[in-house]
């Protein structure tokens, strides 16, 4: 069987005829709890999943000063020059990349390089993947982030981690259209095995919080409900400009600076909507604290109840969330899960549940057979530990 780094390298050299230089890894990830948070500059707690997107890289030497991007989940590659990088980038709001979607993460993250001060020569990309698309699992920033590490080394920018994290986001909010946070690129670049990254949108300051999964007994299940999910789409950014909004009127740089205690304010200033996307974020943000404090001093047997009031108040509050993410935490949880929620943007996606080990076949059963008794199609169901985030693999 093929591998993913074996694949990525077999379409480099089928689409140049020669080895590449290198190939550079990220993953996905999975948030642990904190959605929509990160944009408000508030707190996340995600972690890097073993699902890995792959980038094999290579500098041409015929001088011409392009960049070339292949990958196995496209029928033909992309091909233009780096000065004409500045002409396709950034992408009016609301409008389409100038090039194919999935082709804009990595040609974008090669404009945000030079526009970050790096600079050199034209390149051949190579991209594989088994992280699932659509699935809130961050596709996208293992991408940006295999290609960002990619291209630090091969033109010696010597970005840190969090450099070629903004790098990546740059990519996804301007040349794609995306108007998401850092959350995804810094978990994608800042991984550790069975740790969870503690993230300060604000600061960026970022904390390993060990979670002990295994160690306590206990899984990680993922449920994709195979429901696709874009960000560029216009619930997401709707979501983001309420936020904004209520900032606006609570007088506050960002709903980061709004406390629990302060919700009640800002019941009577704001409309029904507006507020209640304020109180999920304002909310989230504590269970994020409470989550990492829990996990710290009681371990992560105790987060369950973080974990499905992130769900109710993604459910109810911000209203991200569809009928098959509602039955497989609704399924999970009747089937013994110590909690659950989704993960990821909401609109389709992938929920989690934290499950006893020996669990898994029980619990993936029961949301099978809930899916089949709705009439959704059948879901994809998986374990992940914490992983490491990107490197150079060959």
């Amino acid at each position: 069987m093929t591998t993913t780094i074996e694949a990525a390298t077999a379409l480099f050299t089928d689409l140049t005829g020669r080895a590449p230089d290198g190939v550079w890894s990220a993953p996905g990830r999975v948030n642990l709890i904190g959605e929509h948070t990160d944009y408000n500059d508030g707190f996340v707690l995600p972690f890097a999943i073993p699902h890995r997107t792959y980038a094999a890289v290579g500098i041409r030497d015929d001088g011409l000063g392009r960049v070339r991007v292949a990958s196995t989940f496209a029928d033909a590659p992309v091909e233009v020059s780096l000065v004409e990088l500045d002409e396709l980038f950034p992408t009016p709001s609301g409008t389409a990349p100038g090039v194919p979607e999935w082709a804009a993460y990595p040609l974008g993250v090669a404009w945000a390089l030079r526009q970050a001060g790096a600079d050199g020569r034209g390149l051949d990309i190579a991209i594989t993947s088994d992280v699932p698309v659509g699935a809130g699992l961050s596709s996208s920033a293992a991408i940006e982030s295999a290609t960002a590490s990619a291209l630090n080394d091969l033109w010696a920018a010597g970005l840190d981690r969090t450099a070629l994290a903004r790098v990546g986001r740059r990519a996804e909010n301007e040349a794609v259209g995306a108007p998401t946070g850092i959350m995804d690129q810094m978990a994608s670049m800042l991984g550790e095995p069975d740790a969870a990254i503690f993230l300060d949108c604000r600061s960026l300051d970022a904390n390993l919080v060990q979670v002990g999964i295994a160690e306590a007994g206990l899984a990680i299940l993922v449920m994709d409900t195979r429901v696709k999910h874009a960000h560029s789409t216009g619930g997401y950014g709707e979501r983001r400009a309420a936020c904004e909004r209520g900032a606006a009127i609570m007088g506050v740089p960002s709903l980061r600076d709004v406390s629990v205690d302060d919700l009640a304010r800002a019941e009577e200033l704001m409309d029904d909507v507006t507020f209640r996307r304020v109180r999920h974020v304002v909310t989230e943000n504590q269970r994020v604290l409470d989550t990492v404090k829990v996990l710290r001093e009681e371990g992560p047997r105790s987060i369950g109840d973080l974990l499905v009031a992130s769900h109710a108040s993604m459910r109810d509050d911000f209203e991200i969330s569809v009928p098959e993410l509602d039955t497989a935490v609704e399924a999970a949880l009747a089937a013994g899960a110590i909690g659950a929620r989704m993960t990821g943007g909401g609109f389709g996606g992938a929920a989690i549940a934290l499950i006893e080990q020996d669990a898994v076949q029980q619990v993936t059963d029961a949301v099978n057979a809930a899916f089949a008794a709705s009439g959704f199609t059948a879901p994809v169901i998986f374990t992940v530990t914490p992983s490491a985030g990107a490197r150079r693999d060959a």
